[in-house]
């Protein structure tokens, strides 16, 4: 069951990838032609737009002559959204075996790696912790699947898309059912490739590919720490699995690393390497500035990678690791003011931004900041609490984002937007069900979960808790007025765009039914599992997957906090509720004139803090001018001036000068005989006499 599980997606794509290689020369039943008569596919714009995609977004004005829609793409569909599916319903079967049943499995696939005294072998390490992961990766794929079925109506490339979309699913099954570190990082580098191919998927438009470069740069220098800690842990330990090294952790205490005249605690600079990974895949402060590009992407990818699975990836890291992580206390310090500042970071910007995606796009790094302040004060289960119930309303709120985007006609500023409760009312309900869970209403699965994180950074222990309590309470206002001011302007006052709001539409059912399901799940993931994240059943839950050191009382210590903290985040809730009420509601003007009033905060804010312009100036301008450098003066003026232009050349000319004393008459072959006869008589006259 658990290979099927991991497995079922790898197939998935492979035959996704084989019929888009092979199906164009075949024709299935019910599929359009592939060419048109002049032998070019041709898309023509839809004057309807009935189950219209966007054609300016794929690069192309919807007239021009494109590549031809691959044959069997329903095939396609089909296959690989029924295979995640089925890896979907035998996930939740093992978390209920496995998390509630208490039966642990370890499965071997084969021998691996063996050099010199390296020996890693390729097993799926199935425990609570995975059985998690399980769920959450799975679920949101197959209903992801099932919602780009509709979304993606209209791309010729759908085969291509629905590959990348199951090969992105199996390298995250790898990461979360790794056995050792090096398994873990093939599954790490598989989802960043996964990644950048789906971010680029519309590989026409320059902003894709430049948002698909940047994501997989900014990335590598995360993972780069990430192969650092990995190198160091072998190092100290000679093991690369985790049940070795969890074992000699201790015996690491007390040991120092020398790193560029830094005498440093081991176990602390390798977990600092090991969270610089998870920084950059989890978009946290100072490596975040690639998340909110790659909404170029289509959105059932940014609700597949950037709100559910691939960017918890960090998350889950951190949670796999915490028996290290618990024995470096300055390291998990480190931890919780990144994610704190995260929190707050993100939620300032989201405050102004006007793309209904990236709005959600930084509300997604905010959470993700939760979810590490609650990795850094050790309530792990409570943070993998946070993950589970975020992937279910994040990515409610970016698929109901895609259903806005759908029936504007793709228009994603919520400026030109309005009065849309109307047109698409089912999308509307499920992002209020989406906005309530976000925000912390009562009984959403957001309430449970976000504000035990907010408990847990209220009766931490290490020198960054109340900083990370006073971020996250703050942090829980900003994300209920951007929530609550994107839900006004998308769907409440008048129509910005008349002509659009006129022909808006509800979405097909095949894009409806996952939004059901991922609003049901925004209530039912929190209340039934709260006891086991976040109660008393936690250890019994969680077992050996999770540390929990008896020197650590945050899990008990939140079951005893006033009353007043944990009103705390619902009041902030409700005064961000009103607040955007009346900006947008009752006083639309305000906002704007609070705008012109305070105009270098609000660009401040409108430009995400300066980051893109300050990385330009201290990284990309610098790497671009040693670049231009080593091109222009180092390879053209060095090595092909004395290379190719310089000693080849030289060479060159005198082989052609030579050439030409080759000249083929006979006479003037015995001159040169003779000139050379009279040079060497002469020559051995000299020498005599000297002699």
């Amino acid at each position: 069951m658990y290979q099927a599980i991991v497995f079922l997606p790898l197939l998935g794509a492979i035959l996704a990838g084989l019929i888009a290689l092979f199906g164009a020369r075949a024709r299935f039943p019910g599929e359009a032609p592939p060419l048109g008569d002049d032998g070019t596919a041709t898309v023509h714009a839809h004057a309807a737009h009935e189950h219209a995609h966007d054609h300016a977004a794929h690069g192309h004005d919807g007239h021009g002559p494109v590549e031809p829609a691959a044959a069997g793409s329903r095939i396609v569909e089909l296959i690989t959204t029924t295979l995640l599916f089925v890896s979907m319903i035998l996930s939740w079967i093992a978390l209920v075996q496995v998390g509630f049943g208490g039966h642990d499995v370890r499965v071997p696939v084969m021998e691996w790696i063996v050099s010199g005294s390296l020996k890693i072998d390729w097993a799926l390490r199935i425990d609570t912790l995975t059985a998690v992961m399980l769920v959450v990766v799975t679920s949101v794929s197959a209903v992801v699947h099932l919602y780009s079925i509709g979304y993606m109506h209209e791309d010729p490339y759908r085969p291509r898309f629905f590959g990348y979309l199951s090969v992105f699913t199996f390298f995250m099954l790898m990461l979360v059912t790794s056995d050792n570190l090096v398994q873990m990082f093939f599954g790490w580098e598989g989802v960043g490739l996964a990644s950048y191919l789906l971010i680029g998927f519309w590989y026409h438009k320059p902003e894709a590919n430049a948002a698909a470069i940047k994501a997989f740069v900014v990335n590598r220098v995360g993972d780069f720490g990430f192969a650092l800690g990995i190198f160091a842990l072998f190092a100290l330990t000679g093991a690369v699995d985790f049940d070795t090294v969890f074992a000699q952790a201790p015996s690491l205490s007390g040991k120092f690393i020398d790193f560029f005249g830094w005498h440093a605690d081991a176990l602390t600079l390798i977990c600092l390497f090991l969270f610089m990974g998870a920084m950059g895949k989890s978009a946290q402060f100072l490596l975040h500035t690639w998340l909110p590009d790659a909404m170029e992407g289509p959105t059932p990818v940014s609700a597949l990678i950037h709100a559910a699975t691939m960017v918890t990836a960090g998350v889950f890291m951190v949670a796999r690791l915490s028996p290290l992580f618990e024995l470096a206390p300055n390291a998990q310090t480190f931890v919780t003011f990144i994610g704190a500042t995260t929190a707050i970071f993100a939620a300032t910007i989201g405050l102004v931004q006007n793309d209904i995606k990236r709005i959600v796009a930084y509300s997604t790094c905010s959470q993700l900041g939760y979810m590490f302040v609650a990795m850094g004060c050790g309530a792990y289960s409570v943070g993998m609490f946070h993950l589970f119930t975020h992937a279910f309303f994040k990515a409610l709120l970016f698929l109901g984002s895609g259903s806005v985007i759908h029936a504007m006609h793709h228009e994603q500023d919520i400026r030109h937007m309005g009065g849309l409760r109307e047109r698409i009312p089912f999308t509307y309900i499920v992002m209020i069900i989406g906005t309530l869970a976000l925000t912390g209403f009562p009984l959403t699965a957001g309430y449970f979960s976000k504000d035990a994180i907010i408990e847990a950074a209220f009766v931490g222990k290490n020198p960054m808790a109340l900083y990370a309590f006073v971020c996250t309470v703050a942090a829980a206002l900003l994300t209920s007025f951007y929530s609550w001011r994107l839900i006004f302007k998308t769907f409440h006052g008048k129509p910005h765009d008349v002509k659009h709001w006129k022909d808006a539409h509800e979405s097909p059912m095949v894009m409806l039914i996952p939004l059901g399901f991922l609003a049901v799940g925004s209530f039912v993931a929190g209340f039934p599992f709260k006891e086991v994240f976040a109660g008393h059943g936690v250890e019994h839950f969680f077992r050996e997957s999770l540390v929990f050191a008896k020197t650590n009382t945050v899990l008990e210590d939140m079951h005893h906090i006033p009353l007043s903290i944990g009103l705390l985040p619902t009041a902030m809730m409700v005064i961000g509720f009103v607040i955007a009420w009346h900006f947008y509601i009752r006083r639309p003007d305000i906002p704007v004139e609070l705008a012109r009033q305070h105009d270098f905060l609000y660009r401040f804010l409108l430009n995400k803090w300066y980051f893109d312009e300050l990385y330009d100036l201290i990284f990309v301008r610098p790497a671009k001018w040693i670049g231009h450098e080593l091109w222009k003066k180092g390879d053209g003026w060095l090595i092909d001036g004395f290379g190719p232009d310089g000693v080849s050349a030289r060479v060159l000319d005198v082989t052609r000068n030579v050439v030409r004393l080759q000249t083929g008459y006979l006479y003037h072959y015995a001159f040169a005989m003779l000139i050379g006869a009279a040079a060497f008589i002469t020559w051995f006259m000299f020498s005599a006499g000297i002699h």
